[in-house]
């Protein structure tokens, strides 16, 4: 499926009708600082060329429907996927149903993919470390349990929910002011391993590990992915700390 190397496909022990990747910059047709598979219409690219590379995206991948694109806003907020022309605004999206495609953009962010192991639920979270820091994770984790009919949390549930962590910011490139990291140690303690400090009052910041923290917290333990720095690696991921004005990757999962 994947001759051409415009997207990188989950690496995940995920149930076989279960289909999750996040696309690369590749095989578009945005120019300049957009080039070339930009999908996001909120960036200032040339609205008709996102179209078409939103086309291109769906043929590549076969996708089953029009993925249910979000307004993203680094909240903590979580909603169902649904067919609507009309943005809502939340940071993660989730469903029960075959053939919708939950979606979330990012560069430089992390997107989380998510999925029961009994292939029935999904869900794609897009986690900035103010998302992070504002609970994304666990509202959808919490969601999926809604979903599920389960009246509270559930540890058997959370011990089988599988996480694939896309493409983010790398640790050494991720710098924050010290002002995140107590954030952060205000909420717990064991996320102090982090974060390592820097000069001038500033630390560098590995948002895979704050996303694993936070799952392990939330009792939820087969974590995946979490190795690429979309930073430098310019070739294949769009990156807003480097470039300020650039595209996005699109991080979708869908169900059969």
């Amino acid at each position: 499926m994947n001759k051409i190397k415009n997207w990188l496909v989950a690496d995940w022990p995920a149930p076989a009708n279960i289909h999750a990747l996040t696309t690369l910059r590749s095989g578009g047709v945005s120019q300049d600082a957009f080039f070339s598979l930009n999908p996001a219409t909120h960036v200032g690219d040339d609205n008709n060329r996102v179209k078409k590379n939103r086309q291109i995206i769906s043929d590549m991948l076969e996708l089953p429907s029009e993925p249910v694109w979000l307004e993203q806003t680094h909240s903590n907020c979580v909603v169902e996927a649904l067919e609507t022309e009309a943005l809502r605004q939340a940071d993660a999206s989730y469903t029960t149903k075959p053939g919708v495609v939950c979606a979330v953009m990012t560069a430089d962010c992390l997107p989380l993919l998510v999925c029961s192991s009994d292939g029935l639920q999904i869900a794609a979270i897009h986690a900035g470390w103010r998302g992070l820091l504002a609970g994304v994770i666990a509202n959808t984790v919490e969601a999926l349990e809604t979903s599920r009919n389960l009246s509270s949390a559930t540890r058997e549930f959370r011990k089988n929910l599988l996480v694939w962590l896309g493409p983010a910011i790398g640790p050494n490139c991720f710098e924050v002011g010290s002002e995140v990291r107590a954030a952060y140690l205000t909420k717990s303690i064991e996320f102090s391993g982090a974060f390592k400090e820097q000069a001038c009052d500033k630390w560098l910041a590995d948002i895979y590990s704050l996303a694993r923290i936070e799952l392990a917290l939330l009792g939820v333990n087969n974590v995946y992915g979490g190795i690429r720095c979309t930073f430098t690696e310019h070739e294949q991921f769009y990156s807003y700390r480097r470039d300020r004005q650039t595209g996005r990757m699109a991080t979708l999962i869908w169900r059969e």
